[in-house]
């Protein structure tokens, strides 16, 4: 870059467009400015490594890190962040950020897309319609200036959709399970997780300063242990579909230990919300258990294809935490032209049940194609698909060839799961065709048959 301070002109280098490879296409060759690939030992650190630092200057730790980062980086966790080239659908032109490249076509398998409302035209004009009245964001808290008409009709909606007295919108799901949590929960109280929680669950735990437990994944026995002899307000906090394993819990069990122990139940169905229920009310639905829960928080990024989250409950409990909530009290309101769209795929959730009926349908088929190929997901019974690989040190690899096959997917390893866990998350949409299905699970099995995972 020529930058002439002096002379009448700059010259500046325009950037190259990424050239577009479909999905088929080769892989190109690597560009000589790439990066070595890592040495063997930096694939064996990972963040964890970089937690804790000695000496006395808060940046003491960004050197190592930097310098670690720049190693492992094209050596695998360049899979991390791609950009996409289009809208989340069923298939999508990612950016190949290792090669320069973008890749056409490819079957996605990463986005939390599930019923396939997030570029429906019935949303994408209520967006528009919202941008001409209402601009572009809120430009204010939701306490102040920035809820509009739509915010509290959208509140009203999510109560009445969930069958509540009320419910609270929050600019995200993170911000909901941390406003809430903390907004509730004090010092001296007790707050018990399934081991499994996400972590903005856990984030919200800390700040509450609550005495925080975790009980042994879906097990309702440790739980009682972990209530056992506490006096004072409890708290326990399980998730409607668990995120990285694709497993439900046992929730009349649950329900029936938190009664045992006068504790409060929260649940997190940010995976299961829209999807689960004959009315697509959730896990709680599915299993009956709609009254038996306090606290019933969601998301819409995922099912909804939007972003935010919100609570539902007791007039109470929302008007409480409206006052209480800081994640909410001091964040700026969710655009109205995403409240907008959500109400628009709030409606199309409930007036296509069709969508649910397709999206099982789909569940299954991938599930039998997947078992056809003896490849194990686990105890996944939704439409989160765990690929459990089970190699850490190959996990990148594995990932890297299945993108070269023409399939966008996540490999997900250690801190995110446990050591010896490392997986490939597949989330299936009401969306994908048998085709795009079974031309996702071929080239899935063709890598993992290279690796030895699947026979």
């Amino acid at each position: 870059m020529s930058d002439k301070r002096n002379g009448s002109s700059t010259d500046v280098e325009t950037p190259a467009q990424p050239a577009r490879l479909t999905a088929s296409s080769p892989a190109p060759e690597r560009v000589t400015s790439e990066a070595p690939p890592a040495a063997p030992g930096a694939m064996e650190y990972d963040y964890t490594n970089f937690y804790f630092g000695a000496g006395e200057d808060a940046f003491a730790l960004l050197a190592p890190f930097d310098d670690w980062w720049r190693e492992v980086k094209p050596a695998g966790y360049y899979l991390y962040e791609l950009p996409l080239h289009s809208a989340p659908s069923t298939t999508v032109d990612v950016e190949d950020t290792k090669t320069h490249e973008v890749r056409s076509g490819l079957v996605n398998f990463a986005s939390y897309n599930y019923l396939g409302l997030s570029y429906r035209p019935e949303v994408k004009e209520a967006i528009k319609s919202a941008v001409d009245q209402y601009g572009g964001g809120a430009s204010g808290s939701p306490i102040l200036s920035g809820t509009t008409e739509i915010h509290r009709r959208l509140s009203e909606e999510i109560a009445d959709f969930k069958q509540k007295e009320a419910a609270l919108i929050f600019p995200t799901g993170y911000s909901a399970n941390v406003g809430t949590i903390a907004g509730l929960m004090r010092s001296g109280d007790l707050v018990v997780a399934d081991q499994y929680a996400h972590a903005s669950i856990v984030d919200g735990m800390i700040l509450s300063k609550a005495t925080s437990r975790f009980f042994r994944h879906n097990k309702v026995e440790d739980l009682d242990r972990k209530l056992s002899g506490f006096e004072g307000k409890k708290l326990v906090i399980i998730e409607g579909v668990y995120s990285m394993d694709g497993d439900t819990p046992p929730l009349a069990d649950i329900v029936e230990v938190c009664r045992k122990h006068g504790a409060r139940l929260m649940i997190d169905e940010a995976h299961s919300a829209f999807v689960y229920g004959a009315n697509g009310r959730g896990i709680v639905e599915d299993q009956g258990m709609e009254d038996e829960v306090d606290i019933h928080l969601g998301t819409f990024s995922k099912s909804l294809g939007g972003q935010g989250g919100y609570i539902a409950g007791t007039h109470q409990l929302v008007n409480y935490l409206r006052g209480f909530s800081r994640s909410r009290f001091f964040s700026c309101a969710l655009s109205p032209a995403v409240v907008a769209g959500l109400r628009a795929a709030l409606k199309l959730a409930r007036n296509e049940p069709e969508l649910r009926t397709r999206l099982w349908d789909n569940v299954s088929t991938m599930q039998g194609l997947l078992a056809d190929g003896g490849v194990p997901i686990g105890d996944s019974t939704s439409q989160v698909i765990p690929i459990m690989v089970r190699d850490d040190a190959r996990i990148f690899q594995i990932g890297e060839e299945i993108f070269r096959e023409g399939v966008f997917i996540n490999p997900v390893k250690y801190p995110a799961v446990g050591k010896h866990k490392s997986r490939v998350r597949m989330s299936i949409s009401a969306a994908h065709t048998k085709e795009e299905l079974e031309k996702g699970a071929d080239a899935i099995i063709r890598v993992l048959r290279r690796y030895g995972i699947c026979q």
